[in-house]
């Protein structure tokens, strides 16, 4: 026989217990972006794998060997989402949205690569994204990260740092490519075989690398700075000035580059020391050629994903809110009585959180059980209440005595008892 089938590796559940935490991660994220003027978008998981190769770059690690990719029925390439900015530039462009010259969409869902699974990466991962088309200047730059610094406020994290650099234009980045291949060159045998296949391709994520063996060449490795057009320069001058005027601190790094090829300009990373080696929590930039690259017009674009897992560890687990009442049965003739209160609870008293006690049990254990979840109050229908047609009221988390109440009188009571 068989044993138990598991999860797929690098994929996982979440249980019970933590996802009182995913929520509030969730609805904290939606408040502060509703609260900006973005609107949610929601795409499909699985897209054609042309979308992909396009757009991220068929040079890049995730294209050449993290996607899941198959073929369906019709011999069709198809891939589960590696990341969302192509998907929803596809959908963008599909559906004529660019009517809006100053577009602003979010979403959130399940991201798939096939990664070694350790801390902080999974297989299957979770993000929310957010994306702005149709403005050029470097404030819609500046209000993405202020968005994210907000939200860090919002969640009680601290201790996360903003790196930020900028990759200049399409022609800027080509000249930066050059120079590199020639410096690189020059120490082609320190290079890991990672780093050989890179520098023919991809030569800019070299500057990625995380072999110990190569951290001196990549740290003086010629700075990307110094081949910037003028236009981004600006563009890059004016941003800082803009995050310094709205006192969000950052860190210029001139290795950072990305890890997808349709990045241009302003990049950037909120990092954090407090989860190894996968310190990224989110991470972002424009990427002002896409969209014509897809066919639509020529518009400027910049968006950030961040990884919902690596936030819930670190704002950690967050207990859920319990139940107001927790409603203690005697009988099974009692139940009927008691299912009929209790709707009639949450049809005028909207919100109220009502734990039902199901499966029998005596009054000794459903208290203890009605204690456990933590409730303020218990109601009790007992034989004597069930025949005298009141009901009892225990306050659990005070000294309270306990009294009874006519049925007619419920709703009242607990209106009083909430303020609601």
């Amino acid at each position: 026989m068989s044993g138990p089938i598991k999860a797929v590796r690098g994929m996982h559940d979440t249980l019970p217990e933590v996802t009182p935490s995913w929520h509030n991660l969730e609805q904290t994220v939606r408040d502060i972006l509703v609260a900006y003027g973005y609107q949610e978008i929601r795409m499909p998981v699985v897209e054609k794998t042309e979308l992909f190769e396009r757009s991220i770059g068929e040079s890049t690690d995730i294209v050449s060997k993290e996607m899941y990719t198959f073929s369906d029925r019709n011999g069709e390439q198809l891939t589960l989402r590696p990341e969302g900015t192509a998907g929803c530039v596809r959908a963008v462009i599909e559906h004529g949205l660019f009517q809006n010259p100053a577009l602003r969409l979010w979403y959130s869902g399940p991201m798939f690569r096939y990664e070694r699974p350790q801390k902080g990466r999974l297989r299957e991962f979770h993000q929310i994204g957010v994306e702005a088309f149709g403005l050029a200047g470097p404030d819609i730059d500046a209000e993405l990260i202020i968005v994210c610094a907000r939200l860090w406020k919002q969640l009680g994290i601290d201790d996360l740092k903003l790196e930020l650099n900028s990759l200049g234009n399409a022609g800027a980045r080509k000249k930066y490519r050059d120079i590199l291949v020639e410096y690189f060159q020059d120490h082609k045998d320190r290079l890991d075989e990672d780093s050989l296949t890179r520098l023919a391709k991809n030569p800019l994520r070299i500057l990625d690398s995380k072999d110990p063996g190569m951290q001196d060449i990549v740290k003086r490795a010629p700075s990307i700075t110094d081949s910037l057009d003028s236009e981004s320069a600006d563009h890059f001058k004016a941003l800082q000035g803009l995050l310094e005027a709205t006192a969000v601190p950052y860190n210029i790094n001139s290795r950072l580059v990305r890890g997808l090829d349709y990045y241009n300009r302003t990049v950037f990373e909120w990092t954090t020391d407090r989860l190894g080696a996968q310190g990224t929590v989110c991470g972002g930039g424009r990427y002002d050629g896409l969209v014509e690259k897809f066919g639509g017009p020529a518009t400027p674009c910049i968006g950030f994903g961040m990884g919902l897992e690596r936030l819930i560890s670190l704002i950690g687990n967050r207990a859920g809110p319990a139940p107001d009442i927790y409603f203690i049965v005697a009988s099974s003739d009692a139940m009927s009585v008691a299912l009929t209160l209790t709707e009639q609870l949450r049809d005028n008293i909207p919100g109220i959180k009502l734990l039902m006690h199901c499966g029998g049990g005596g009054f000794k254990s459903q208290f203890k059980k009605a204690d456990k979840s933590g409730a303020a109050l218990a109601l009790i229908i007992g034989v004597q209440e069930l025949q005298q047609q009141r009901i009892g009221i225990k306050p659990l988390r005070s000294d309270e005595a306990q009294f009874d109440i006519p049925w007619s009188d419920l709703i009242r009571t607990v209106r009083h008892r909430f303020d609601r």
